[in-house]
């Protein structure tokens, strides 16, 4: 029993240092681009500050420096591993496909309920280089440290805690959305974000790995902030506009790209697979 509640105590304890882990990484980059807006964008010091702080967490998160005492643990936890190649590749294809699917679904809710936009500041006066300085670094700072926290630290530990990898999987995607209710509580919008973890944590159980994820991830913030969430606030109900062709174009959408990711990522675990059967194999072979 003692043993229960000790492991239970471990999993809530993550689930809020990744919530903590991503909150710090936001918090922080909201304040230092407000402050850069204040002294002036024409010199983008904001997003080069917050690229190295991002680099720094990433490396600390995976065991380097002080204490030494949890750094095995640290480098453990987030299973930042590299994977073959053919990986890399089905798991972009199979997220990007996804991500796309979802995006298409955002748009069609956001015209069936009505819910507070994601609204974005204005950057239209600002100098290119700093935008598009802004525009990278914003789409680094959610996947480096969601993807630390949520698929790695805690997803990690619901794996090995948990029999079923699918809860595991569920559950990191439950948190995940929870850290998005700043942005509004609307259904809609807790199921997509729950799905987008879905989206990652799955892909991270089927590598072993946090790295897969991360190019999904920041495809699908640079979808979200240039094709999608700009739009939000222009959107009409359809309750009061009726449908239009576009509305039933991005239904198209919805359906056909998830059907298209879940065909890929049948391919995407049956690869990941048989590259774990031949690295569990070798060892033997070679003592053979």
């Amino acid at each position: 029993m003692r043993s229960m509640v000790k492991r239970v105590g471990v999993l809530f304890g993550l689930a809020a240092l990744s919530l903590l882990i991503t909150a710090i990484a936001g918090g922080t980059w909201v304040g230092l681009l407000l402050a850069n807006i204040k002294t002036g964008l024409r010199v983008p010091w904001a997003p080069v500050v917050m690229a190295v702080l991002v680099w720094i967490l990433w490396q600390y998160l995976n065991g380097r420096w002080a204490p030494r005492s949890t750094s095995a643990a640290r480098h453990e936890y987030l299973r930042a591993r590299n994977v073959p190649t053919r990986i890399w590749i089905w798991s972009f294809v199979a997220g990007a496909l996804a991500i796309i699917s979802v995006a298409g679904g955002w748009i069609v809710l956001s015209q069936l309920i009505a819910m507070k936009p994601n609204n974005l500041p204005s950057l239209g006066h600002v100098p290119a280089l700093s935008l598009v300085l802004i525009l990278i670094v914003a789409s680094l700072v959610a996947p480096f440290s969601e993807e630390a926290g949520f698929r790695g630290y805690l997803q990690t530990a619901l794996e090995r805690n948990l029999r079923s990898p699918f809860v595991a999987v569920l559950l990191s995607s439950f948190v995940f959305a929870l850290a998005h209710l700043t942005q509004g509580f609307y259904w809609p919008k807790q199921l997509l974000y729950f799905l987008v973890g879905v989206i990652f944590g799955t892909i991270a159980y089927l590598t072993n790995s946090t790295l897969p994820a991360l190019p999904v991830h920041i495809f699908g913030d640079l979808v979200m902030f240039i094709f999608v969430w700009p739009y939000d606030a222009s959107r009409q109900l359809v309750r009061d506009v009726g449908t239009s062709h576009w509305f039933w174009i991005h239904v198209a959408q919805m359906i056909v790209f998830a059907a298209l990711a879940l065909l890929v990522y049948r391919g995407l675990r049956s690869i990941s697979h048989s590259c774990r059967s031949v690295v569990n194999n070798s060892p033997r072979e070679e003592e053979g």
